[in-house]
């Protein structure tokens, strides 16, 4: 996909990955609404690339995620203002054990009610022009999270979810691919918050394993994230990819297949039928 004149939404956009991602996105002629629920760290944001890349390149809407009205309201003023939507980043994210209800409503239930939103608009049987949804998850997405349980939940259900979707979408004709992204952890406010004694909730005694776990996963940047995101944006043979970036670099999780169907033989035939003989 050419990035040059497509539309991009993007939820968490005032800081960390969402940030990011909305720099590489603009860096490569995309126009991005930029959604967050912090208007400081928003604004601040669209400031920024202002500066950079033109005030008529950003649009910035203050959005609570878990809102379904606001997230509607957010794509039709997105649609208004730029016409179209090729890209959708479910990226918005919080870590807070002790209320793991919310934690579920934004890092889970926002990202399917954003993903079923973005193929409303972007699917090609309605009138729409097909691109791609990034949705964020984890590296606690892939393997058991000690200290944060339910945020390794969502994160795990944000992968599930994301693979099924991607088949159903291929398999409906939608032109929309849907991929995941799980960085290890990243030098974001996310992860000062994750080391928020407070917001450890049940497992708050087993403080002692984090600094071993940090040591095992790395902490990497910002861009080199953002690097993999534009990476599952553009290249048009990846659909339900999974993709892991860490310190060494960014590589795809190869998930068994035993249990999965050859999607490929049960896709309807569009083709018109030879007359028989």
């Amino acid at each position: 996909m050419a990035l040059s004149g497509k539309v991009a939404l993007v939820t968490g956009a005032g800081q960390g990955l969402g940030k990011g991602f909305s720099d590489i996105l603009l860096k490569n002629g995309a126009k991005v609404a930029l959604l967050d629920i912090n208007e400081t760290v928003g604004k601040s944001a669209k400031a920024d690339f202002d500066k950079e890349y033109g005030e008529d390149r950003t649009i910035f809407l203050t959005c609570d995620v878990t809102s379904d009205e606001q997230l509607k309201d957010a794509f039709q003023k997105t649609i208004e203002r730029f016409g179209r939507i090729h890209i959708m980043s479910n990226n918005a994210g919080i870590v807070d054990e002790t209320n793991w209800e919310k934690m579920v409503a934004i890092n889970l239930n926002a990202v399917i009610r954003g993903t079923y939103l973005a193929l409303q608009h972007m699917k090609k049987d309605t009138g729409g022009e097909g691109g791609v949804i990034v949705n964020t998850a984890s590296m606690a997405g892939l393997s058991p999270s000690t200290l944060l349980p339910v945020y390794g939940a969502a994160k795990h259900a944000v992968v599930g979810f994301s693979r099924s979707v991607a088949d159903a979408s291929m398999m409906s004709g939608y032109g929309v691919r849907i991929n995941t992204l799980c960085p290890t952890a990243v030098k974001t406010p996310l992860l000062e918050g994750m080391s928020d004694v407070k917001k450890r909730g049940w497992f708050l005694h087993l403080s002692y394993l984090s600094e071993d776990i940090r040591a095992k996963l790395g902490i990497i940047e910002v861009p080199a994230v953002a690097e993999g995101f534009l990476q599952l944006v553009i290249d048009e043979d990846k659909n339900g990819a999974v993709m892991v970036v860490k310190e060494e670099g960014c590589s795809y999780v190869d998930f068994p297949k035993e249990f999965m169907l050859d999607l490929k033989a049960h896709i309807p035939c569009t083709e018109p039928k030879p007359p028989s003989q």
